[in-house]
């Protein structure tokens, strides 16, 4: 029988082909379900266009589609293909509140300008090089639940993913007309200046956490064996930056799978970073839907061999039964170096990707310390 493990990697339009047409996409499924992946997560919303045909972009934005992929449905070739080799497809909502990268606000904000977000001096809400929408804003919230419901009815998808900017908005937003008067409605004074003053702070984060809430909710009424999948920012800095208050999502129950983005480029800090949050941050229960996001590729960075199974081991050592890749072309350079490693290594024997039932059962959640911590004192012995 196989085991159960997530082992999962992101597609994207950028810095990749993959997309780029019928027959790569044919051969990226091929490939990865050789190498003992059971899971993508392709790349859907971003730019302020999707992926695949959309009748809610069309009569909201006049923009049925990206225009790099006119005549064509990436979403459903994805899917088709995927699904032929075994592998598991939830549709990765890269945007999310964000309307577009240093463009001011694109095509976005210049059919719907009353939905930015704004700064506390009345100006775009920008931060890292990303103009914002106003997450906080119904009619906002609206827009980017019906985009992921028109996605979950009409294709064959195994669920949806949220990320970094879904839910989330940067610390500095909520300074819009619409915000402050919600604010002011509630509390008789407008929002703190400081825009990581704790009380507003927690407000608008559970503003965001109420719209997780409905969106859960909605996925699973259409279909709840759906995987309701999140990649925020790491717990902490997550909240305080983008307002994602991912320990909360968890305790509530309103996410299936985790994939915090710790994205350290040695050991140590990823190590550190884990340990940190399983033993301060998160509850032990959440261990079982927790598959960290890993960063494989960037720029010209790239993990080497001995780092990509120390990561590996060290999750396993954990407890944590999987891992998702950023990203996809991490595994085809150097002649396939890694997907090599992969294949030869802790992906050689075939693994389930787990269903909601999987997830739910109790004996998931039991997670022996001792043998844990024995499994911890192993791995140090042997890295030290």
């Amino acid at each position: 029988m196989a085991s159960i493990e997530i082992r999962g990697v992101w597609l994207t339009t950028t810095d990749s082909k993959v997309l780029r047409s019928q027959e790569r996409i044919a051969e990226a499924m091929d490939f990865l379900a050789e190498i003992g992946f059971n899971v993508v997560f392709p790349v859907v919303w971003g730019k302020g266009a999707t992926l695949y045909p959309s009748q809610l972009m069309q009569q909201t934005f006049g923009t049925e589609i990206d225009s790099s992929f006119l005549g064509r449905d990436p979403l459903a070739e994805v899917v088709t293909a995927a699904h032929r080799v075994g592998l598991k497809v939830i549709p990765w909502f890269e945007y999310g509140f964000a309307s577009s990268y240093k463009m001011n606000g694109g095509s976005l904000l210049a059919k719907k300008p009353e939905w930015a977000g704004r700064d506390c001096n009345g100006n775009l809400l920008k931060k890292n090089g990303f103009e914002w929408l106003n997450s906080l804003n119904p009619e906002v919230q609206n827009f980017m639940l019906n985009l992921i419901l028109e996605v979950v009815r009409n294709y064959e998808v195994d669920g949806i993913q949220g990320d970094d900017r879904l839910p989330a908005l940067p610390c500095e937003g909520g300074y819009d007309q619409f915000t402050v008067k919600l604010y002011n409605q509630q509390f008789g004074r407008n929002p703190p200046q400081n825009p990581q003053d704790d009380q507003w702070l927690k407000w608008r984060a559970d503003i965001l956490t109420e719209f997780l809430a409905r969106l859960y909710q909605s996925v699973k009424a259409i279909n709840p064996n759906l995987i309701v999948s999140m990649a925020p920012n790491i717990p902490g800095w997550g909240f305080k930056e983008y307002l994602q208050d991912s320990r909360t999502w968890l305790e509530r129950g309103l996410v299936d799978i985790l994939h915090p983005q710790i994205y350290r480029r040695d050991i140590f800090s990823y190590r550190c970073t884990l340990e940190q949050l399983i033993n301060k941050q998160l509850s032990r229960r959440a261990l079982a839907r927790l598959a960290p996001g890993i960063l494989m590729k960037i720029g010209s960075y790239q993990i080497s061999s001995k780092q990509l199974l120390q990561v590996i081991e060290f999750n396993r050592n954990c407890g944590i039964a999987g891992e998702v890749f950023f990203f996809y072309e991490g595994l085809r350079a150097d002649n396939n170096a890694l997907a090599k490693v992969l294949r030869k290594g802790p992906y050689a024997q075939l693994a389930a990707f787990p269903s909601v039932a999987d997830l739910n059962r109790p004996s998931a959640d039991r997670i022996e310390l001792s043998s844990m911590w024995q499994r911890l004192l192993r791995f140090f012995k042997a890295i030290f």
